[in-house]
């Protein structure tokens, strides 16, 4: 038997009252929070994570189906799959940032730059023309493969190709 409390939260979200999130949150965002804090344990990030998962409620209130799923289930995966995205998003930001203490850029002196192949736009003219377009596109003009692949009208795969070929024919230059 449905709770006369959780008929009438139903029935406001159906209507689009707001007085629907007010009884939503006294009635479940503490049951919620301590989902949220089973996956994410820094609190300030878990609080976060609690407002995004009342107003995806409030967004998605109108989509809500009680002959589908109990009110608690509705709520309760809503908030479980908030905290795994927050924890997916906040796991891919941590890796693409630049670790600053761990990195080498700021530490390279002129030492350790081979003067040898600072005359690499020499060298590439000894490439056959193909390998010389691909790779001047890719590293002297900046392109990424994809860009280089339109821009130029060569399939992707070919482009990849003749980069590792051109690639392989430099090294041969250096690395005799």
């Amino acid at each position: 038997m449905i709770a006369p409390i959780e008929k009438e939260i139903v029935t406001l979200l159906a209507h689009g009252d707001k007085k629907a999130i007010t009884l939503l949150y006294d009635n479940y965002a503490d049951s919620l929070y301590g989902v949220i804090q089973k996956i994410i344990t820094d609190e300030e990030v878990a609080q976060d994570v609690l407002q995004e998962t009342f107003v995806k409620i409030w967004r998605y209130a109108k989509k809500y189906d009680s002959s589908k799923a109990k009110l608690f289930t509705w709520l309760y995966r809503i908030a479980y799959n908030t905290a795994i995205d927050k924890v997916r998003s906040l796991k891919n930001k941590t890796e693409k940032e630049v670790q600053i203490d761990t990195s080498s850029v700021y530490k390279i002196t002129t030492n350790s730059l081979n003067q040898d192949v600072l005359d690499i736009q020499k060298h590439l003219g000894s490439l056959d023309e193909k390998y010389q377009i691909v790779i001047n596109a890719l590293f002297f003009e900046g392109m990424t493969q994809q860009e280089a692949s339109e821009e130029l009208d060569i399939p992707l795969g070919t482009i990849k190709s003749r980069l590792k070929i051109g690639l392989r024919e430099l090294k041969k230059i250096y690395n005799p």
